[in-house]
């Protein structure tokens, strides 16, 4: 028997679409045209599989995901991870806070800073750059009003220059998105029984 995932965790769960994915052996040449392009370069997910019954908007989301998460230079890879964790942690997205999370610790060869927001939340116990790109991507989330100009401020006492910035602006905003269509699409799908 399957569970809905309840609690934060790095093991990445199963996302079960309430949507019946496309088929590839069925999808039209709009379809295929649209799956091209995976948001991460590699195999085409369930998720995908759902998007892709509006090629058009998925046409359009996988080359802005890939820009955004993968691109080179500007902010590090694991630190657009924590704007997308921070994103999934406020929206109560179990599904991609788990894979950012996962990504970040394998990114970081260490899973300290996705261990103390898993249990602490936002007391964890991070370093100043860290803390920063958290409570900026976390009150972005919120609404975006709350993020401030004291907070872009610690974020530049933190080292981060405006390209950087707006690394942060993107992956936490495209994961606000991306949240919303994963809780209406599906549900995390425990892969073992949870403790």
């Amino acid at each position: 028997m399957s569970r809905v995932v309840r609690r934060f965790t790095r093991r990445v769960p199963r996302w079960r679409p309430r949507v019946t994915p496309v088929r590839l052996d069925q999808a039209t040449p709009l379809q295929r045209d649209a799956l091209k392009i995976t948001p991460s370069n590699t195999r085409v997910s369930d998720y995908v599989l759902t998007l892709a019954h509006d090629p058009e908007s998925l046409r359009v989301r996988s080359p802005l995901f890939n820009a955004i998460m993968y691109d080179r230079g500007g902010l590090s890879r694991a630190e657009r991870e924590i704007g997308a964790l921070a994103a999934s942690m406020v929206n109560r997205c179990l599904f991609c806070a788990a894979v950012h999370a996962d990504r970040h610790a394998t990114l970081e060869k260490d899973a300290h800073v996705t261990d103390e927001l898993f249990a602490k939340g936002e007391k964890a116990e991070l370093g100043q750059r860290e803390r920063a790109l958290f409570d900026f991507a976390s009150k972005l989330s919120r609404a975006p009003a709350e993020a401030g100009g004291g907070d872009v401020q610690a974020l530049r006492d933190a080292g981060l220059d405006d390209g950087e910035i707006l690394d942060l602006v993107l992956s936490t905003a495209l994961f606000g998105w991306a949240n919303r269509l994963m809780h209406v699409l599906g549900d995390p799908i425990a892969t073992e029984p949870q403790a």
